[in-house]
């Protein structure tokens, strides 16, 4: 039977700052277009999408697990594939958190009054369970990467700053770009410690349906345009070119994937990435205070 830090090493704590991130980036763009923050609308938002992301974990835990693509695989804990749990309570676990958020999204919704993402986060579950579960998931097939840049980067982005103005702005889109790339960064930095033993089950992830060389200089293109992207709002506020820094940090990660020669290489890159999303973030908040200061 696991054990409590079992589990939370199931929850695969270092996937959780692409949780943050776009909570973190879509308020701050509402607070930069209306000087206001509702807190408790910020907070249920970041509930669900934390919620989400441990559901998704423990999930593609299960799924993988019962499939056996977990049985030789390089990196973090796994519950199902390492037997420690037994797969129906893996399963219960990722439910109950998709349960859990299912309820914060429904008390946002009745703050905001944006009924439309009532849809929105039903899809969202459903794409949360379908990345490695179901008949025909999506993570077989070298979509995973789309659907991380579409629900942790657009929707969760902007979705959170409909939830704070009820409207869109060019910052919230262009920050959820930015956001959706460095998910799809770390996910492609995952995969791609993961090609050979993903290609020796059948589980034809992006980096797998690329090839190695082209998966790895995907990754570096990624992290780059990331942090360039929020540089095209620097005419109207200077404060914008912050976030040029990650391009720069995120030089240090990409030179790492191209020249690891062992997938154990790859796994500190894993932590890097989720950090440069919480700094891109940070920075991207402080923009939009600054230039509303300003």
């Amino acid at each position: 039977m696991a054990t409590p830090a079992q589990w939370i090493a199931g929850a695969r704590l270092r996937t959780l700052p692409m949780a943050v991130a776009p909570v973190a980036v879509g308020a701050a763009a509402a607070f930069g277009a209306s000087g206001q923050l509702h807190w408790v609308r910020a907070i249920l938002a970041l509930l669900v999408s934390l919620l989400l992301q441990i559901g998704v974990n423990y999930a593609n835990d299960y799924s993988d697990g019962i499939r056996g693509t977990d049985d030789e695989r390089v990196g973090p804990l796994r519950l199902t594939g390492s037997r420690l749990a037994k797969p129906s309570h893996v399963k219960a676990a990722s439910f109950l958190c998709f349960g859990v958020a299912a309820l914060a999204g429904l008390g946002l919704v009745l703050l905001s009054g944006s009924w439309p993402l009532l849809i929105v986060g039903v899809c969202a579950v459903f794409a949360a369970w379908g990345y490695t579960g179901g008949k025909h998931p999506y993570g077989y097939l070298g979509l995973g990467e789309v659907f991380v840049f579409l629900f942790f980067g657009l929707v969760a982005t902007l979705g959170t700053t409909v939830t704070q103005i009820n409207t869109f702005t060019a910052s919230a889109w262009l920050g959820a770009v930015s956001v959706g790339l460095l998910a799809m960064a770390l996910l492609m930095a995952n995969n791609i410690r993961d090609i050979p033993t993903d290609r020796e089950v059948g589980k034809n992830t992006l980096a797998v349906r690329l090839g190695d060389r082209p998966a790895r200089l995907s990754y570096g293109v990624m992290v780059v345009v990331a942090g360039l992207l929020p540089a095209v709002l620097a005419v109207s506020n200077v404060w914008m070119l912050l976030p040029v820094l990650v391009s720069v940090a995120g030089l240090a990660p990409a030179r790492t994937v191209l020249r690891a020669q062992s997938p154990q290489e790859l796994i500190p890159v894993l932590k890097t990435t989720g950090i440069l999303a919480i700094v891109f973030a940070v920075l991207f908040a402080a923009a939009e205070v600054l230039g509303r200061l300003a």
